[in-house]
């Protein structure tokens, strides 16, 4: 019996969609490290596949043929006398025999995972994947291959953008998201019922929605406890994992490293130029494509900020662990055990949490404008740093409406109501002001407020804050 799968409704169709099919279909299902392809495949599949190939981490040619010969025994136990293929091409040869004496009738799954550690160096496995797809699967009715990786830059550059003989070959790319704070409470609701959304919150904010990680937590002990565990203690599961994650991703790892820490200084990112002088890169070719994999791998985040040049564009680092592990885990003593628990109410800690859960809310932009009541207005989301000529200001997100309206949002992550005072109240005028008089905008400007618990009721809040919402919008499915 496999086990439950949360969410991924839509995945789930198409890949069963993928049997019904007349003809054969080729699905490259691709996404973070740990955000649950390989279970999705198996469980959709429930285990029933005609041949099942996984890659070997950091082993040559030689040692991936052998396991491919391994696999095929497994499938087709014929083969147990015949020599281990010396070549891709070999290989798949092999493998087309043993599907040549099966029964015609019925779609035939092969899932090939981990893909990208098949493609040692020199060994031509993408030219052999072509010929086996274009010479032989591609003209049958009842092939249904579908190929899996961690590393989603490989899968695009090397199958979904090809340009070579998989050109266009991919009939059904799958991108795997990781859970949505809805997702993430449907799959605590019956391992810790006791956790509610703000035990959730806190979580998502180290973690993410990534089920891998959120499957190690401890339903006996609270958010703080299992995070304190997880990462600090001497043997935290996570402790360690930041090298590992980015390795496994990345065969030169150094400079996507050198990125991701450069971009974990400034909060609301950096344009290309200061970034590449931060990480000590240089700006060429090499460079954009480090870049364009860590975007295609949601470990950045590539924008732009309202009423600027396109050319402007700010990177921003929104993978939740890897910034959480540069800010605390990286330079934290190995002797200190117990550090998160003793320095929950550390300045520190509260800027983290505070930056961590805008991060939160522009990965649910959808449900605040669900929220809003604007879900089918057209609407474009943006953050702005500007000046009036006198004063600075910045906001971290507006929704600029179709329907002549800006909605500004202030996002305040805190353990009660958060209040706005004198002080507060008369920097958020300001910043209105100066965001007005910056961009001469005719439209309306709706201040929204996005917090944990809502907003103490006081006459600031009611002369400034058009529209209130609370932590529980970004539980709803849009």
């Amino acid at each position: 019996m496999m086990a439950k799968i949360i969410g991924r409704q839509a995945e789930i169709k198409v890949l069963k969609s993928l049997l019904s099919v007349d003809g054969s279909t080729f699905a490259a299902v691709y996404g973070r490290r740990r955000v649950g392809k390989t279970f999705l495949i198996r469980n959709v599949y429930d285990g029933q596949f005609t041949f099942q190939l996984t890659g070997l981490a950091n082993v040559d040619l030689s040692h991936q043929l052998t396991n491919f010969h391994a696999s095929l025994v497994n499938y087709f136990p014929d083969f147990e006398d015949q020599p281990i293929a010396t070549t891709w091409f070999q290989a798949f040869q092999q493998l087309i025999k043993g599907f040549e004496t099966l029964p015609k009738t019925g779609k035939k799954t092969i899932f090939l995972d981990e893909l990208q550690w098949l493609d040692t160096p020199n060994s031509f496995f993408i030219s052999a994947l072509e010929h086996f797809w274009n010479s032989w699967a591609s003209a049958r009715a009842d092939i249904n291959l579908v190929v899996c990786g961690s590393a989603a830059s490989w899968i695009i550059n090397q199958l979904i953008n090809n340009t070579g003989g998989l050109y266009n070959r991919v009939t059904h790319p799958l991108y795997l998201e990781p859970f949505t704070l809805a997702e993430c409470e449907a799959f605590f609701k019956d391992k810790i019922p006791s956790y509610d959304r703000y035990h959730i919150l806190q979580l998502y904010m180290v973690f993410g929605g990534i089920p891998f990680y959120l499957n190690a937590i401890d339903p006996s002990k609270s958010a703080a406890q299992n995070i304190n565990d997880l990462c600090f203690k001497v043997r935290g599961k996570f402790r360690n994992e930041f090298d590992k994650l980015y390795a496994s991703l990345f065969k030169k790892a150094d400079k996507h490293i050198a990125v991701i820490e450069a971009l974990a200084q400034h909060s609301m990112g950096m344009e290309r130029q200061a970034l590449l002088k931060a990480a000590k890169l240089p700006d060429g070719g090499n460079t954009t494509t480090v870049l364009r994999e860590l975007e295609e791998s949601s470990f950045i985040r590539k924008y732009h900020t309202y009423g600027k040049n396109k050319n402007k564009a700010l990177y921003q680092l929104t993978d939740f662990y890897s910034l959480f592990y540069l800010k605390f885990i990286k330079n934290n003593s190995q002797y200190d055990d117990d550090f998160w628990i003793n320095g929950l109410d550390q300045p520190n800690a509260r800027a983290w949490s505070g930056y961590a859960f805008e991060q939160i809310c522009l990965l649910h932009l959808p449900q605040i404008k669900q929220a809003l009541g604007i879900g089918s207005v057209q609407t474009q989301s943006s953050a702005w740093l500007g000046s009036d000529g006198y004063e600075k200001a910045q906001i971290d997100l507006l929704i600029d409406r179709r329907d002549q309206v800006i909605n500004l949002c202030e996002m305040k992550f805190s353990i009660k109501p958060f209040t706005i005072d004198k002080a507060y109240s008369e920097d958020l005028r300001r910043k209105i002001g100066v965001f007005k008089d910056s961009t001469k905008t005719t439209k309306a400007i709706w201040l929204t407020f996005i917090s944990t618990y809502g907003l103490t009721p006081n006459a600031y809040a009611q002369s400034l804050v058009h529209t209130s919402l609370t932590m529980d919008i970004l539980f709803d499915y849009p």
